[in-house]
C-alpha cells in the first residue's frame, strides 16, 4: 500500500514592512498577512478548514496574551493544538520538524508554521518618542517548554549574555583553529559576508537592498563602527527589522484532495535536531559543534543524500564564526561554489530575532518550485552556538521514515563530554583561547574579555582592564594560545588579566 501521509510544504509566504510605511503594523497584524498570504497561494480549494495547529516562533519585540489563539481568530482557523516556545534561532526549522512528524503520525491535517518581529517600528516609536498603535503589551498566558537564558551565571557575569561579544569570542578560536594571521582571518570574513551582501541585495524581501565589498566590511567608518574585536557592525545580525514569514505543512494524501499540483509539492527529506554543551565554559573546544556535525549527518543519512547531493544551504549567520563551524562540520569548503545562503543572512537580509530561518525556508520552498531539480539545506541555530536544527528538503520522500532513527544516544554522548565547572576564582598562568576586545560606540576600546584554561586544566574567565592605548595594541595581536598572568581582584569581584 502506497504511503500517502508523508508531510509537505505546499505554500510559503514572506512580507518586509519597509522604512517608507507610515502605519506600521505590529507583529499580530504582520503574521495576519502572511498567514492569509500562504493559504490563499496553497490552493484554490478551501485548505484553511483542514489546518488545525498553528506552531508560532517566539515574538521578542512585542508580547501578547495568547497570539496563536488570536491568530486563529483573524484567520478564522478551528485548532486542536497551538504551540508557542521560549525564544532561539533554531526554532523554525524545529518546529517545522515537529510538524512533519506529527502529520506523519496523523495527528494533524494542515499546520501553519508562523512569526514575525516588528522591532524597527518599535525603535523607531522610541527615537520619535511616538506611541505606537497596537495592541498593548500583555504577559503570554503560557510558553511551551523551559525558558532558557543560553549561558550561566558566571559566564553572565563576564559579559557573555551580549551575543556579539560572545561569538566574537568564538571567532578568535576559529581563526586560531584556521592558523590565519590577523590579516587573513580579516579579509577571510569580509570575502564570506561579501558573498552574503550581494544574495541580499537580490532577495526581494530583504531590509537591506545594498551590496558591500568585503573591504567595505571589514573597514571601520562611523557607520560601519568596530563592536568587539575582530567584528565590525557589518558583520553583525541587524535585529532592527519588520519582517514575516509563513510555510503551511500539509500530507499529500489532504493535498491530492484538494487537487494542490504537485509541482508545488516540497518534501522534508530529512531532519535533525541536537544541542551542544548548556555552558560555554564547559564545551571541550570553542570552535567546533557536535550538534552540527552530527545533525548534517543524520539529515543526509534520512534524506539518502550525500554532502554533494545538497544544490544550497542556508547556514545560520547571525555572526561570520557560526558560518565558519557550521562549514568545518558539515563538511563544506572554503572554495565549494554552492551558496551558503539562500537570503543574504541575518545583517543584510535582516535578523529578525528567532525568526529568520522561517525566511531561509519560505524561500528555499519558493526556489524549489521554481528549480524542481534543487536539493536544499537550512541549519537553523539558536543561543551560543547552543542548538542547531537540520531540514533538507527537495522533490522526494526521506528514504528512512520518521521516528525510524534513534537520536537519543547520540545527543547523550555529545552532552557527556562536559568538561569541569570553571574556577569562579582565578589565580595563576592562564592560557588563552578566545577573547574580545570591546569598542565604545566611538569605536574607543574599554576592555577585555578572555576564556582559557589554567595550568591545572581548569576554565575560567577574564576581564582585561587596562587603558585605551594598551587595548588598542592588544586588538591587533594574537592573545590566542597566548600564556597570562590572571589574578581574583577582590575589590572588583572578578578575574583580572594582569600584564607586566
Amino acid at each position: 500500500m502506497k504511503q500517502t501521509n508523508f508531510p509537505i510544504l505546499v505554500g510559503a509566504s514572506q512580507y518586509t514592512q519597509t522604512k517608507k510605511v507610515k502605519n506600521r503594523l505590529d507583529p499580530l497584524s504582520l503574521m495576519e498577512k502572511t498567514g492569509n498570504m500562504v493559504i490563499k497561494n496553497s490552493t484554490n480549494k478551501p485548505i484553511r478548514e483542514y489546518i488545525d495547529a498553528i506552531f508560532m516562533i517566539n515574538i521578542n519585540s512585542w508580547s501578547y496574551k495568547d497570539a496563536p489563539s488570536e491568530l486563529a481568530k483573524r484567520l478564522n482557523l478551528n485548532l486542536k493544538k497551538k504551540v508557542y516556545l521560549p525564544d532561539g534561532g533554531n526554532t523554525p526549522q524545529m518546529l517545522i520538524n515537529r510538524a512533519a512528524n506529527a502529520i506523519y503520525k496523523n495527528k494533524f491535517k494542515a499546520v501553519l508554521v508562523i512569526g514575525a518581529e516588528a522591532a524597527y517600528s518599535l525603535l523607531l516609536s522610541k527615537k520619535g518618542n511616538k506611541e505606537l498603535d497596537w495592541p498593548k503589551r500583555r504577559t503570554p498566558d503560557y510558553m511551551e517548554g523551559e525558558i532558557w537564558d543560553g549561558i550561566n551565571d558566571f559566564e553572565n557575569k563576564y559579559k557573555f549574555k551580549f551575543p556579539p561579544y560572545t561569538y566574537a569570542v568564538f571567532e578568535t578560536a576559529v581563526r586560531a583553529s584556521l592558523e590565519h594571521t590577523l590579516e587573513e582571518h580579516e579579509k577571510h570574513m569580509g570575502k564570506l559576508f561579501q558573498h552574503f551582501s550581494e544574495v541580499a541585495a537580490n532577495h526581494p524581501y530583504s531590509w537591506s537592498q545594498n551590496a558591500y565589498n568585503a573591504n567595505q566590511i571589514i573597514s571601520p567608518t562611523t557607520k560601519n563602527r568596530k563592536i568587539c574585536h575582530p567584528y565590525m557592525k557589518l558583520m553583525c545580525s541587524n535585529m532592527f527589522v519588520d519582517q514575516s514569514a509563513a510555510v503551511l505543512l500539509t500530507q499529500e494524501s489532504l493535498a491530492e484532495k484538494l487537487a494542490i499540483p504537485k509541482e508545488n509539492w516540497v518534501y522534508l527529506m530529512g531532519t535533525a535536531d541536537f544541542k551542544n554543551i548548556h555552558e560555554i565554559t564547559q564545551r571541550p573546544a570553542l570552535h567546533t559543534s557536535p550538534a552540527c556535525r552530527e545533525g548534517s549527518r543524520i539529515a543526509l543519512e534520512q534524506a539518502g543524500l550525500k554532502l554533494s547531493d545538497i544544490d544550497a544551504f542556508d547556514l545560520y549567520s547571525c555572526f561570520p564564526s557560526i558560518v565558519e563551524i557550521m562549514m568545518e562540520e558539515i563538511g563544506i569548503s572554503e572554495s565549494d561554489s554552492r551558496n551558503l545562503t539562500l537570503t543574504g543572512g541575518l545583517p543584510y537580509f535582516g535578523g529578525p530575532w528567532s525568526n529568520y530561518s522561517l525566511h531561509a525556508i519560505a524561500t528555499a520552498v519558493d526556489l524549489i518550485h521554481k528549480n524542481p531539480h534543487f536539493t536544499i539545506m537550512v541549519v537553523a541555530n539558536g543561543g551560543y552556538n547552543s542548538k542547531q536544527s537540520f531540514g533538507i528538503y527537495g522533490k522526494r520522500p526521506p528514504k528512512i521514515p520518521f521516528n525510524e532513527l534513534d537520536l537519543k544516544p547520540i545527543q547523550k554522548r555529545i552532552l557527556n563530554n562536559k568538561l569541569d565547572p570553571p574556577l569562579k576564582i582565578a589565580n595563576g598562568i592562564l592560557t588563552v583561547e578566545g577573547y574580545t576586545i570591546i569598542f565604545n560606540r566611538n569605536q574607543e576600546p574599554k576592555e577585555g574579555i578572555v576564556i582559557g584554561k589554567l595550568d591545572t586544566g581548569r576554565r575560567t574567565l577574564a576581564f582585561i582592564k587596562e587603558n585605551q592605548e594598551k587595548l588598542e595594541i592588544l586588538a591587533k595581536q594574537e592573545l590566542v594560545n597566548k600564556k597570562l598572568r590572571v589574578r581574583y581582584n577582590e575589590k572588583l569581584e572578578c578575574n583580572i588579566i594582569l600584564f607586566d
